[in-house]
């Protein structure tokens, strides 16, 4: 539906790998543009296969970004929250989505329409640039996935996976596990009973799970784990 949206809203938007590179004038042409979407938790808010129309952007919640296997077995390809926008090259091309995606808590988006930005690309090339530096983002972040998968152990992707949920400058933090563990463990690349293994490994690093929260007892600590030597104990971590 188009609404009217807040400044905090408006703020968010301007988080994004889209609208952090965009002079604020030419930002508000597109969120003046913009449908807000309220979803609940299972909803879709589009399929594989789907024409592209509207570039998203999360403004509250959590959304995942997933594939079915021939075999039927999900792959989490990304998990998206607030800041954070999705499907940009996608929309640009009007081409078919190569993902499904899907509210994972109750949540709420930006749907900015496709044709509204390359209007703007029309009448101000320079937007180019926002669009090139959103692609990068979402190749460099590619990158560091494929990077977690191959080279860190479980222990290790769900140590960064919890340090990525904690303050900043925190040294002791009880964070919110913001989605079901099947969910971690698909957007982790590990089968639920390696998760269940890795949050067994890690109390011997401070840390306890418990079925909505994780209470860490040396944020550093859990860094350092992240970025130990693959070749010692830790790489019989699963």
């Amino acid at each position: 539906m188009r609404v009217k949206l807040t400044e905090a809203q408006r703020q968010i938007a301007c988080q994004s790998r889209l609208f952090s590179g965009l002079p604020p004038d030419l930002s508000a042409i597109l969120l003046n543009a913009a449908h807000l979407r309220h979803l609940r938790r299972g909803q879709a808010i589009f399929h594989h296969g789907d024409i592209a129309q509207s570039i998203h952007i999360v403004t509250a919640g959590w959304v995942k970004l997933y594939r079915i296997a021939p075999n039927g077995t999900e792959a989490v390809v990304g998990v998206m929250t607030k800041g954070q926008s999705f499907g940009e090259p996608i929309a640009l091309r009007r081409a078919a989505y190569p993902v499904s995606a899907e509210a994972t808590t109750d949540c709420e988006l930006l749907a900015v329409p496709a044709q509204a930005f390359l209007d703007l690309l029309q009448s101000h090339p320079e937007t180019a640039i926002s669009v090139l530096s959103a692609t990068f983002l979402h190749l460099q972040g590619l990158v560091e996935q494929i990077e977690q998968l191959k080279a860190r152990s479980g222990a290790q992707r769900v140590a960064e996976f919890l340090l990525e949920l904690c303050p900043a400058e925190a040294e002791s933090a009880t964070v919110i596990l913001p989605y079901d563990k099947m969910l971690i463990a698909g957007r982790l690349g590990m089968k639920p009973e390696s998760l269940s293994r890795a949050f067994v490994r890690l109390r011997d690093h401070g840390v306890r799970v418990n079925q909505s929260s994780a209470a860490i007892a040396s944020v550093s600590g859990l860094r350092d784990l992240v970025h130990s030597d693959m070749n010692g104990p830790l790489s019989r971590a699963i």
